[in-house]
């Protein structure tokens, strides 16, 4: 374990100066947005202390990292859409229901803010064999569900066995966890430890492993009754007194589409140095504020704690900041990654008929179709005008604050209109006098552009892609709609020709993406398969791809893991199955009466959630 971590902490040091040298190198104008906000940044950052466990009455507390706080008082923020789908974070496909989810129910391990080592919470440790293939994790004793019963080693086996491993809920940690063609062996050693076994080496494997984890005594039950079921389980209309988890937070209240309410738990098992147990706030609200516009008036009348900053609202934040009660941070190129998608699907539903009429289906599986449509959108523009200037370009399918991003295609290519032209005339496309695209089967060029309503950057950027694509002759029809009726488009009915839509990714784990670039993935949406185990119609850079992805996670060494990822991002970069658009900067404003605020890159500016405090 000793040897492991040593050779942990020099590969994430040795990617962190990667990482501050890339963005060094950034434009002027990047670099002044940032010197905007970097002074407030460091004047209210609180310093970390090491790891610590402290045994008291035979239980095992995790030491707060942060000074001693006051208790009361709560924190508000918000969310964009209709709310939470479900309380249940292994049913989850929403950030909304993510989101809650973590705050309920806690992992075995976490990621530092700082420096991006895996750090115990639910688990005190975790040792790893000489050959890298059996993880040994010991649990805090005496540490309690919110209905008083411990949390043990069996907990985890069950978490392992019957829900992620037997396929129940969201299944892209199972799909992420096969390792050579064979799942994880998990078994319980004692009451308090676990061991997990692998194939081979893995290098994922160390953060997978800290996942979040169920209670046995309450979710076996819905186990019992099957997948059908265990999908609806803790829905949002389950009484909030019949949720038992085991994070820093209870649910309390949840008013549909007006707020999700939760209350601190008076057993968490984090203290601070007096010994007093954490969190120190009282709730943690979340109002559900529908659309952008709404969330920003909701934060100027004092409703909200908390707010993301769009590009084009920040002269005004920053102006008013020196006289107001709130502060800014600016964190940097967020994890976030913008992109348009294509529909690539060309088979028939079970009904037999086909998912994209089949003359799109010849467009968008065209590569000089797609590469044209890529060179047509003005990202510059996009980012000046919908973010004013408050995002960067991005061409990539690593975001730009990953420690494995393809520096070679960072920058990639201004807008080309003729190259764009000359590309679907070598396809056989044409234009008739009014300027309108055809086929070679005279087929006018016309599709949908979906995106999610409300997002009003998103529906910005549909507006400007529709526009770009105008000068090609193209005619998009541009479609905002609400988020769950999108969802089911992209993952159920499949029936749509093109999105605008956002995913974010770990900045130091390319392996959390395998859901969206496995051809077989829960989130392969250009060209999603439904669970089928057959490799119907498999692309040749899809097989590509699968294949980089099981490489790029068997190899311990950094250097030859940044070859590997370079090389699929440069497949996606040349057919483009999905086009990137740009990543926003993540830039915060928050009241200053929150106190033990230590906003990091990495983690953003609420990860310690459990060790902020109300200033009295």
């Amino acid at each position: 374990m000793k040897k492991l971590g040593k050779i942990l902490l020099i590969l994430i040091i040795v990617m962190l100066i990667l990482c501050s040298c890339f963005r060094a190198d950034k434009g002027s104008k990047d670099n002044n947005q940032s010197n905007k906000t970097d002074s407030t940044q460091k004047e209210s950052k609180t310093e970390y202390k090491s790891i610590g466990t402290k045994v008291i009455d035979g239980i095992e507390y995790r030491l707060s990292r942060s000074p001693i706080g006051n208790y009361g008082g709560q924190i508000v923020t918000s969310t964009i859409g209709e709310g939470p789908k479900t309380f249940n974070p292994w049913t989850a496909k929403d950030a909304t229901s993510s989101d809650i989810g973590a705050l309920l129910y806690d992992s075995l391990f976490s990621t530092d803010p700082d420096t991006g080592e895996v750090i115990p919470y639910l688990a005190k440790e975790m040792k790893v064999s000489p050959d890298l293939k059996t993880y040994t994790i010991t649990l805090r004793k005496g540490i309690k569900w919110t209905d008083g019963k411990e949390i043990t080693a069996d907990d985890v086996v069950f978490t392992w066995n019957d829900i992620i491993l037997a396929g129940y809920g969201n299944t892209s940690l199972r799909d992420s966890v096969l390792i050579d063609g064979e799942y994880p062996k998990v078994k319980k050693t004692d009451k308090y430890t676990v061991e997990f076994k692998i194939k081979k080496p893995f290098a994922p494997f160390q953060r997978f492993v800290g996942t979040q984890i169920a209670p046995e005594h309450i979710f076996k039950d819905a186990i019992k009754k099957g997948k059908r079921y265990f999908d609806s389980y803790l829905g949002t209309t389950i009484n909030p007194k019949d949720i038992v988890s085991s994070g820093a937070f209870m649910l309390e209240e949840y008013v549909p589409a007006q707020r999700v309410v939760l209350k601190r738990n008076p057993n968490y098992y984090t203290i601070d140095d007096k010994g007093q147990k954490l969190p120190y706030i009282d709730k943690y609200i979340i109002l559900i504020v529908g659309d952008l516009n709404n969330e920003l008036l909701k934060f100027e009348a004092g409703e909200l704690d908390v707010i993301s900053i769009r590009g084009k609202d920040l002269p005004r934040f920053k102006t008013k900041e020196k006289n107001s009660d709130y502060k800014i941070y600016n964190l940097g190129p967020n994890t976030g990654t913008m992109f348009i998608a294509f529909n690539l699907n060309n088979r028939k539903n079970k009904d037999g008929k086909y998912y994209v009429e089949p003359k799109k289906q010849k467009w968008f599986n065209n590569k000089n179709f797609r590469t044209a449509i890529d060179y047509a959108i003005d990202r510059t523009a996009m980012v000046n005008n919908v973010t004013n200037g408050v995002a960067q370009p991005l061409y990539t399918a690593e975001s730009l604050s990953s420690i494995f991003l393809n520096e070679n295609l960072a920058t990639g290519h201004p807008k080309d209109i003729e190259y764009a032209k000359m590309l679907l005339k070598e396809a056989g496309f044409y234009t008739d006098k009014s300027g309108n695209l055809f086929d070679k089967d005279g087929n006018k060029v016309e599709f949908d552009l979906y995106t999610n309503a409300g997002q009003t950057d998103r529906e910005a950027s549909g507006v400007m892609v529709k526009e770009d694509l105008k000068e090609l002759g193209i005619k998009v029809n541009f479609k905002p709609i609400e988020f769950n009726s999108l969802v089911s488009k992209l993952m159920s009915t499949c029936d749509w020709d093109m999105v605008l839509i956002g995913l974010t990714g770990s900045p130091l784990e390319p392996h959390s993406g395998k859901n969206v670039w496995y051809s077989k993935g829960h989130l392969h949406l250009f060209n999603m398969r439904f669970n089928t185990d057959k490799e119907e119609n498999l692309l040749p850079w899809e097989k590509e791809l699968d294949e980089l992805i099981e490489q790029g996670a068997l190899e311990l060494d950094y250097n030859k893991r940044k070859i590997i990822y370079d090389k699929y991002q440069q497949i996606i970069y040349d057919e483009r199955p999905i086009i990137y658009l740009y990543s926003p900067l993540s830039i915060v404003a928050i009241r200053t009466k929150i106190k033990n605020l230590h906003p990091t890159a990495l983690s953003g500016t609420m990860h310690n959630l459990d060790e902020l405090y109300i200033e009295k």
